[in-house]
């Protein structure tokens, strides 16, 4: 009883960790009983926890004893499996190195033990209380869509791309994979083979020739998605949200025809996405251990501001419609924690 007494008379802050490429961007958020109070940003030019970002999150957890550090997976050895029963799991995944939790008992999320680990000893002097996968925060922000409709949903940061197939709110298909970083040579080869699509999109093409068959027990303070058996619990998008993405895409044709860049590395990134979209879609129609649809649609979650040629590679290529939708990954987290802890 006294605890919830004090537990009232402090405000409770969120740090939300997103840890990419080059850098690592930190959202706090600090939430009262009355509601959202106030939201920060800072971005570190660093992958490990530096004295200075250590300073900068210790600034707001020393405010009150009621503070939850969020941390995104990004473990290259993480996926999500379409079961539950462990006989089945392994035939998808060996899970011996993993620490593996059940979802809406149905499938699976895991990820590397070890880096996990490593995740919990670099973040030693702040500690970290939740750690989420890609794959439930991609379930739950497109909540609206997975149990109505058979669609591939991807996420894409800067570091790597998580992609979904669910059917009527059951998954039959998970990967995910990390970005490789170029060097001079295979941005060279790169660009070549992004001018060859180019080429191919301006020739006539025949739909009748596709063919689409051609565990860490004893870590101190850490919690795996502690407690997430379900996502049915998040609130669903409204209608609006394929308005949203209309005008997404909008935006973003606006922007194209503004600016111009004689930089071809962001263009260069979004071809080698295309191709991690297209070896995923493959591996899903050639492994007979899914069960495989035809895809027709794809929802993509996008966290880097992707270029319209994505969306112009998977529709002429793949023969996919695409929806995009911007999604502010600090925000998503925040709420994640949040309902961990009945907020």
């Amino acid at each position: 009883m006294l605890g919830k007494i004090l537990e009232s008379l402090y405000q409770k802050v969120f740090i939300n960790i997103i840890r990419q490429r080059s850098d690592t961007v930190v959202y706090v958020h600090n939430y009262s009983k009355k509601g959202d109070l106030s939201h920060y940003e800072e971005v570190f030019q660093t992958t490990t926890p530096s004295q200075e970002m250590i300073e900068y999150i210790n600034s707001f957890t020393k405010e009150s004893p009621y503070y939850y550090i969020t941390v995104l997976d990004t473990s290259a050895q993480q996926g999500a499996l379409p079961s539950c029963k462990k006989n089945l799991l392994q035939s998808y995944e060996d899970l011996t190195t993993s620490e593996y939790k059940c979802i809406n008992k149905e499938w699976t999320v895991y990820t590397s033990k070890t880096d996990l680990y490593t995740l919990e000893k670099e973040f030693g002097d702040v500690g970290i209380d939740f750690v989420f996968s890609p794959f439930i925060l991609l379930a739950t922000f497109f909540a609206d869509k997975i149990n109505n409709t058979l669609a591939m949903y991807a996420l894409i940061i800067d570091s790597s791309v998580s992609v979904m197939v669910f059917d009527s709110g059951r998954l039959l298909f998970a990967e995910h994979v990390a970005m490789l970083v170029l060097d001079e040579h295979e941005n060279i080869i790169l660009e070549e083979a992004q001018e060859d699509v180019a080429l191919d999109l301006d020739d006539d093409i025949d739909l009748e020739t596709i063919d689409v068959d051609d565990n860490i027990d004893d870590l101190e303070g850490f919690s795996y998605i502690e407690n997430l058996d379900t996502i049915e619990d998040i609130d669903e998008f409204s209608q609006g949200e394929d308005l949203e993405e209309e005008l997404y895409e909008n935006e973003a044709q606006e922007k194209g025809t503004e600016e111009e860049t004689n930089d071809n590395s962001h263009f260069n990134e979004d071809y080698q996405r295309f191709s991690m979209i297209q070896d995923a879609i493959n591996h899903f129609y050639k492994d007979e251990r899914y069960e495989s649809n035809f895809l027709e649609n794809i929802y993509i979650a996008d966290y880097t501001h992707v270029s319209n040629d994505l969306k112009r590679y998977l529709e002429d290529e793949m023969f996919l419609n695409v929806y995009i939708r911007s999604i502010d990954i600090g925000s998503e987290l925040y709420s994640l924690a949040k309902k961990e802890l009945g907020l």
